[in-house]
């Protein structure tokens, strides 16, 4: 046996991750404001890509009218000056003389009082005044209310420290000693400050966040303040412990309780909260005239990009040098790639989506109650795709329904089995029937979990009591001991 150099020929596949297919997978599982944004992105740095800009023909668009409309009779002096009705700048009678009209010799004005003649009218939107934050809103308040400098500069300090709460953790003394005053001319100026607008700002805790609201609205007594005290009972829902340090009846502590839920626990939050983002579905769907569903894109969530082959045609005919060529390639290569990942999102998207809608009819016409247990191999079997694919395709995706917009990963849920070897249930769906229950039941019939596994094995739902009390955490539900108490003090 000899050792020695040799040649041999071996034949392997190995799937490699090239950057086109990063971006199709990237593409796959983004939202649509993020494709958006990579589109935005895409467009100016390639030079070959535009928008598309092209809109869908609708039903009249090869409808023509009248080619010769009858001509309309030219109006004059005599008919405008016997009708009730002036005339339009347009429609202004012919023999019509302007000689003897005054002219003031002033600069002509245009559509919207712009002497330009100009047709934008986004200065008006520059005229209106920015709203105020919350730093700006007090800061006028505290120029308002102090006029001594020293205050001011207490002020500042104050507001510098608040949390987006609009608390303030810092005791009065570690103040005080950081800039070199007294601890009682700190602890005056935060008070006076916790009246400013919103009130109840400025304070170390949450009970002297109530407890300030409550003076300004002059509800605060004995019997709040011992409640203010005891918010660890209030919110064990211990009511009848309350009555006993309160020193109040059952109507009276849930007047006190109802006038403690119209506070704002946090009253800084509430005043800079940004606007809600509207979530704008990926899919829509409807109902169809012979009672299916029609699923479809919305086409306003999807980017429409086209090459420019005319300017691609110039730039490779104009191009000198072997570098010029190879970049008018490689910008040519990628605005393919993304037309054609873009075009692959939008069939993969409609394809899980419709397979989801066939699966989940009974929800669609019916309610939560009949959502049907659904994974992501079922699809991805259904569809032709791995089960990685359509979880990227349900992430970040929403669907417009009759029932509402639901993001695609909500038809996914876990089964249940059912009793006697019956037709498992969804997750969901039993979450949904306990909130019923728990609903629907009275004061004096509280139904513990094992009172409520075995309504719902009563139902044909096998479920165990500890799975039963985590979906009643999950859906903030209290325990029976818990509601027993709520519900019984107003009783």
């Amino acid at each position: 046996m000899s050792i020695g150099p040799r040649l041999d020929m071996r034949h392997s596949q190995q799937l490699v991750m090239t950057p086109q297919l990063r971006q199709a997978i990237k593409l796959l599982q983004s939202s649509n404001l993020e494709v958006t944004t990579f589109v935005e992105e895409e467009l100016e740095r390639n030079p070959l890509l535009e928008r598309d800009e092209r809109t869908t023909p609708g039903p009249d668009a090869g409808r023509t009218s009248d080619p010769l409309p009858a001509p309309a009779a030219a109006p004059d002096t005599a008919a405008a000056a016997s009708s009730d009705v002036l005339p339009s700048e347009n429609a202004a009678p012919l023999d019509t003389e302007w000689d003897n009209v005054y002219d003031s010799g002033a600069a002509p004005i245009g559509r919207g009082g712009r002497a330009d003649f100009d047709d934008d009218l986004s200065g008006i939107d520059a005229m209106a005044a920015p709203e105020k934050n919350l730093r700006e809103h007090i800061g006028e308040q505290v120029r308002l209310t102090f006029t001594e400098p020293r205050d001011r500069m207490i002020a500042a300090n104050l507001l510098a420290l608040v949390d987006g709460a609009g608390r303030i953790a810092i005791q009065d003394a570690t103040i005080a000693a950081a800039l070199g005053c007294a601890d009682t001319v700190v602890t005056a100026v935060r008070q006076r400050m916790q009246r400013f607008d919103p009130v109840g700002m400025f304070c170390a805790d949450l009970r002297e966040c109530l407890m300030v609201q409550l003076q300004d609205r002059n509800r605060f007594d004995p019997a709040m303040a011992a409640l203010l005290d005891n918010l660890d009972l209030l919110a064990r829902r211990d009511l009848r412990g309350l009555q006993r340090i309160c020193g109040v009846d059952a109507e009276d502590i849930a007047e006190m309780v109802a006038e403690l839920k119209r506070l704002d626990p946090k009253p800084g939050a509430s005043f800079d909260a940004p606007p809600a983002i509207t979530l704008v579905p990926d899919v829509l769907m409807r109902r169809g005239p012979a009672d299916d569903w029609i699923v479809e894109l919305n086409p306003e969530t999807l980017p429409r990009v086209l090459i420019n082959r005319g300017f691609h045609a110039r730039a490779v005919v104009g191009a000198k040098s072997r570098d010029e060529k190879a970049w008018v390639a490689e910008r040519f290569q990628t605005a393919s790639w993304l037309v054609k990942s873009l075009e692959q999102r939008a069939n993969t998207i409609l394809k899980v989506s419709s397979e989801i809608v066939r699966r989940q009819d009974g929800f669609f016409r019916h309610g939560v109650a009949h959502l049907r247990p659904l994974i992501l191999r079922d699809v991805a079997e259904e569809v032709g795709m791995h089960e990685s694919t359509v979880s990227r395709v349900t992430s970040n995706k929403a669907i417009a329904t009759p029932r509402g917009t639901f993001e695609l990963k909500y038809f996914f849920t876990t089964a249940i089995a059912g009793t006697m070897g019956g037709e498992s249930v969804s997750a969901e769906a039993v979450r949904h029937r306990i909130k019923a229950m728990v609903e629907a039941e009275a004061a004096a019939e509280i139904l513990s979990d094992d009172a409520i596994v075995e309504r719902l094995r009563t139902e044909g739902v096998d479920i165990a009591r500890r799975t039963v009390a985590k979906y009643r955490d999950a859906l903030r539900i209290p325990s029976s001991v818990q509601r027993k108490r709520e519900k019984a003090v107003p009783a």
